[in-house]
C-alpha cells in the first residue's frame, strides 16, 4: 500500500519514535528512515550523560546507609522510653498493703496509655525518604532523556529493553538501584550486541536483588554446607523463560535447576564488610555450587564466574533466543499479531549478525510491513503522555505529578507485576482510557490556553489526522476542550 510521502513520515515518526515535537515531521518528511537511523548511528545512542545521578553502587550505599539510620534512631527512641519508664518506677512510692482491684485497673490502663502516647512513629527525615529521592531524580532524567530526543526511536528502544529485562521498585533494595540498572545494563547495548546486554542485565545487583540471586546458594558449597541453606531458582527460570529462549522452548526443569548452581555466587558485596564497594556485583567463590554441571544438552567446567558467562553466550546465541526477541520487538513496535515473515526476517538478521542490535533495528525499520501495518496499536500511558508533552511543547517542572499519572494509570515506573513485565497487546491498556479522559482534562484545563490544537495537530499528525478528528477540534468550545479533543483523538491513542 503506497502512502504519500508525508503520511509515511507520519505513521513511521510514530509508530518508531514518540509523537513528533513543533518542526520535526515537517523537517523530516522527506527521508523518516533516515531520521529515525541517524538516532541509532549516534555515538551515545540511548545514553544519559548526567553526572549528578548516582552509580548503582552508589545508590545502593546511599539507601543502605539512609536504612541504617533509620534503624538507628528506632533504637534510639525505644532506649529513650525504656529509660524513662525505668525511672518512673524507680520514683514511684512503694505499695503500703493490697492496691484495690478497681484501683490497679485504672493505673495499668493509665500506664498503657502512657506506653501508646510515649511511642510516636518513628521519626523521618523531611520530604521523600532516601531511595525514594533517588527514584524520583532518575524519573526526571528519563523524561527529560524521551521529552529531548528527536524522534525517540533509541529511547523507545531503551524503554522496550528495560520491559524486557524488567526490575521492580517494589523489591527490597531495588526501589534506589531501578534508574541506575536501566543506565548502566540497558542504555550502552541498545546498538550493541545482546549477548553484552544480556550479561550487563543479569550480573546487576538490581536483577541479583530482584529475582533473590543473593539468596541463592550451592548446597555443596563452602557456605552451603556450613548454613544448610540451598538454590534460589527464580534468576535461572526467568533468564531462559523471558529474557532468551521463551516460554517452554528447549529447556527442562533439570536445565533451570544446573542453571541455577552455575550462577550461584553471582551477588552483591555485603555493605557492612566493605563500606567502600558494597551494594556492587561480585563473584562470591564461598557460594559457588562447585562441579561440571549440565546446562541444556551441554557441560559447562567449574570455572567460576566464566562458567555462567558462557551459558549465558549460548543462551544469546541460541535460535530460540533470536526467535523470541524477534517476535517481541515486532509485538511492540508493529501490531499485537505480527506478521509472520517480519518476524522470521528479524530473527534472521538477529542471527547472522551475532544478535546486533542496531543491525535488527535498521530491518525493522526497513520493513514494508512497519509501514503498511494499520495504525492499532494502543499506545502505552508513558508513551501517551510522553507524546502529549512533546507535541504540545509542554515540559513539567516537577516529575512528580508524571509518576503519579503512570500510577494511576496502570504502567507505574519501574514497577511492573511480575518479571514478564508490562504487556505490550492494545488490550491490556483499553481499561484506562476512562483515567487518561481525566487527566487529558486536567493537562488542557492547565496548558490549554497557551496551546493551538490546530497548529499541534497539524505538526503532529499532518495527513494521518481524520476528518472527522479535525470536525471535532474544529466544534470545540475552547481551546482547551479542543485540546482535551486531540489527546484523546484515535490518531493521538494509537500508533
Amino acid at each position: 500500500m503506497a502512502l504519500d510521502p508525508k503520511a509515511e513520515a507520519a505513521t513511521l515518526l510514530h509508530r518508531f519514535g514518540f509523537a513528533p515535537k513543533p518542526g520535526v515531521l515537517a523537517r523530516f518528511s522527506k527521508d523518516p528512515r533516515g531520521a529515525l537511523l541517524a538516532e541509532l548511528e549516534a555515538p551515545n545512542a540511548g545514553r544519559i550523560e548526567n553526572h549528578e545521578l548516582l552509580s548503582g553502587g552508589e545508590a545502593a550505599r546511599a539507601a543502605f546507609d539512609f536504612r541504617q539510620e533509620r534503624k538507628a534512631a528506632r533504637l534510639q527512641e525505644r532506649a529513650a522510653r525504656e529509660s524513662e519508664r525505668t525511672a518512673q518506677a524507680r520514683q514511684a512510692p512503694a505499695p503500703s498493703g493490697g492496691m484495690a482491684k478497681p484501683e490497679m485497673a485504672q493505673n495499668m490502663a493509665h500506664d498503657m496509655a502512657q506506653d501508646t502516647a510515649a511511642a510516636p512513629a518513628p521519626k523521618r527525615k523531611p520530604g521523600a525518604g532516601v531511595p525514594q529521592q533517588i527514584y524520583l531524580e532518575e524519573a526526571r532524567a528519563r523524561l527529560d532523556a524521551a521529552l529531548n530526543a528527536e524522534t525517540g526511536f533509541a529511547e523507545r528502544l531503551v524503554w522496550f529493553w528495560s520491559n524486557h529485562f524488567c526490575v521492580s521498585a517494589d523489591k527490597g533494595p531495588v526501589r534506589a538501584l531501578c534508574g541506575a540498572f536501566e543506565r548502566e545494563a540497558i542504555r550502552p547495548h541498545i546498538t550493541g550486541t545482546f549477548a553484552d546486554m544480556l550479561l550487563a542485565v543479569e550480573s546487576h545487583p538490581a536483577m541479583l536483588f530482584y529475582l533473590d540471586n543473593v539468596r541463592s546458594i550451592g548446597p555443596d558449597s563452602v557456605a552451603g554446607r556450613r548454613s544448610g541453606k540451598g538454590l534460589n531458582e527464580n534468576l535461572a527460570r526467568e533468564i531462559l523463560e523471558l529474557h532468551t529462549l521463551g516460554v517452554r522452548t528447549g529447556y527442562s526443569q533439570t536445565d533451570v535447576t544446573n542453571f541455577a548452581k552455575v550462577i550461584t555466587g553471582w551477588s552483591v558485596v555485603p555493605f557492612k564488610r566493605n563500606p567502600e564497594h558494597g551494594g556492587e556485583f561480585v563473584f562470591n567463590e564461598r557460594l559457588h555450587e562447585p562441579g561440571v554441571q549440565h546446562v541444556i544438552g551441554r557441560d559447562y567446567a567449574d570455572s567460576g564466574f566464566a562458567q555462567g558467562r558462557d551459558v549465558l553466550l549460548r543462551l544469546a546465541h541460541h535460535p530460540a533466543t533470536a526467535r523470541h526477541i524477534a517476535a517481541k520487538l515486532a509485538r511492540h513496535f508493529v501490531a499485537d499479531d505480527p506478521p509472520q515473515p517480519l518476524v522470521e526476517r528479524l530473527a534472521r538478521r538477529f542471527s547472522d549478525t551475532g544478535g546486533d542490535l542496531k543491525e535488527v533495528g535498521k530491518a525493522l525499520i526497513a520493513a514494508l510491513e512497519a509501514r503498511d501495518a494499520p495504525r492499532a496499536k494502543l499506545r502505552k500511558p508513558a508513551e501517551w503522555m510522553v507524546g502529549a508533552l512533546r507535541a504540545t511543547g509542554i515540559t513539567p517542572t516537577n516529575v512528580r505529578p508524571i509518576v503519579q499519572s503512570q500510577n494511576l494509570l496502570g504502567e507505574p515506573l519501574w514497577r511492573p507485576p511480575a518479571p514478564n513485565g508490562f504487556s505490550d497487546n492494545s488490550a491490556a491498556w483499553m481499561d484506562g482510557l476512562a483515567e487518561r479522559l481525566d487527566i487529558a482534562n486536567q493537562f488542557a484545563r492547565r496548558t490549554g490556553d497557551l496551546i493551538d490544537p490546530d497548529v499541534v495537530a497539524d505538526d503532529t499528525f499532518g495527513a494521518l489526522l481524520s476528518a472527522d478528528t479535525k470536525e471535532a477540534l474544529g466544534r470545540a468550545e475552547s481551546r482547551p476542550q479542543a485540546v482535551a479533543l486531540l489527546l484523546m483523538s484515535p490518531e493521538f491513542q494509537r500508533r
